[in-house]
């Protein structure tokens, strides 16, 4: 699936602060998303968390940094994931934001962005991070609306006596699940010398999470005492591969990525790689030839028949994008984000009240993919049920923090669905995030 550019936010801060406006996407891609998962559910597995219950989600943003805000998922950069060599280095991120959950470091934060599933908390949740990012405690407290600035100026923004203890526990869980420890050493010295410069000129992991040369040396001293524990693990490579191979597929030159399409060894990802480069250079035969050669190495795997629908999908021929879409829902059928795909084809192909239906069933199982909102709603809207595509326009605006057209969409619903239906119920959430927002512009 395309790294879709699919929680766009023009941050707020411009109208309060008059600071440059910044945006953050989520990248969704369900084959990425899986692959992460495989690499973290050792780590989460080791940290007590639940693999099925902490997602592994991409920023799209080319700097370095990971955060969490609540239990729900952890946030890292695709700047990041390009910049690991292996995938220890990665686990090691991982590791270590997994432990500021487990060591309770997200106690402080604000209630009103806990809930990271939500479509007002998603913009929130975003924004703050975005604001923390910029190392300016005055635009951290104005991200959110609604928090108080004592408490918005500790938003993912942690203390050196917290990276002390995830740099401890972290590396504990490193040692646990056989990783190599070696990784979260790596990682260190990409950052090592950051304190000596301005927060201007710091890398966004290094203003959320301090670093020293104390750190430093304490993580290194904890990695050489677990040395003893690491244990190969075939698996997390080849899903490192896939992850890093198929986000910088899209994100590098096409050119970039044929010359490098089997660095990681792999004949099937190799083929995937070069299926994206051939794709975005409008070569539908190449990339066609290639997505079938990986298909025919992996046939039941539903994220390579996902791509080929994808490729066919964006070459306009929806027919058969149905058909390729609906092979991986076959063999995946409860993602949202392959039945978002699925949907958006069915949409696109004139399958109205079937794509409503595939369409519906995504969001309730994933409502943070706002390219599914959008579908959704417009389905709603060609059916005729208003009301229904009046809210759901509402929670898509409010996922990208634009919260007054947000509001005017969530009153508009709330005037033409039924009072006290759970639609109607949805609307009031965004109306009262829109109505916090407004007072505090105020």
């Amino acid at each position: 699936m395309k790294l879709f550019r699919l929680l766009a936010i023009s941050l707020i801060m411009t109208l309060l602060l008059g600071a440059p406006a910044r945006a953050l996407t989520l990248l969704r891609d369900p084959d990425i998303e899986y692959a992460l998962k495989q690499i973290a559910t050792p780590i989460l597995k080791a940290a007590g968390l639940s693999p099925t219950r902490t997602d592994i989600l991409v920023i799209d943003d080319h700097s370095l940094n990971a955060f969490v805000v609540d239990r729900s998922a952890i946030f890292i950069h695709s700047g990041l994931i390009l910049k690991m060599k292996n995938a220890a280095m990665l686990q090691s991120v991982i590791a270590h934001e997994a432990a500021h959950i487990t060591n309770g470091h997200l106690v402080r934060r604000p209630v009103a962005i806990r809930n990271a599933r939500t479509a007002a908390g998603i913009g929130a949740v975003l924004a703050g991070a975005a604001a923390a990012a910029s190392g300016n405690s005055q635009v951290i407290a104005g991200a959110v609306a609604g928090a108080s600035n004592s408490a918005m100026r500790l938003l993912m923004v942690h203390t050196r006596a917290q990276e002390n203890a995830a740099d401890q526990s972290g590396l504990r869980y490193m040692a646990n699940a056989g990783v190599d420890p070696q990784g979260a050493v790596e990682v260190m010295e990409i950052f090592r010398g950051q304190e000596a410069l301005s927060a201007s000129r710091q890398d966004a992991y290094a203003r959320t999470h301090p670093l020293s040369s104390d750190r430093y040396r304490v993580v290194k001293r904890l990695a050489t005492g677990y040395a003893g524990h690491t244990k190969p693990n075939p698996k997390v490579d080849y899903w490192f591969a896939r992850a890093k191979g198929k986000l910088s597929a899209f994100q590098r030159s096409p050119k970039w990525t044929l010359n490098r399409a089997g660095e990681y060894g792999f004949q099937d990802v190799k083929l995937m790689r070069q299926a994206a480069a051939y794709h975005r250079q409008s070569n539908l035969r190449k990339a066609l030839k290639a997505m079938d050669g990986a298909i025919a190495a992996r046939p039941k795997d539903p994220y390579y028949h996902e791509l080929r629908g994808q490729i066919l999908m964006e070459s306009r021929q929806i027919k058969s994008a149905i058909s390729a879409y609906g092979q991986a829902v076959n063999l995946a059928p409860n993602n949202a984000l392959i039945l978002g795909s699925y949907g958006r084809s069915l949409l696109a192909g004139g399958q109205v009240k079937k794509a409503a239906q595939v369409l519906e069933k995504s969001r309730a199982r994933d409502g943070r993919d706002p390219r599914v909102v959008r579908d959704l709603a417009a389905a709603h809207a060609k059916l005729g049920n208003n009301g229904m595509a009046s809210v759901l326009t509402a929670e898509r605006y409010a996922m990208s923090g634009r919260l007054k057209d947000a509001g005017i969409h969530a009153k508009r619903a709330s005037d033409l669905l039924p009072r006290g239906s759970a639609a109607w119920q949805r609307a009031q959430d965004v109306l009262s995030a829109s109505k916090a927002a407004q007072k505090k512009r105020r």
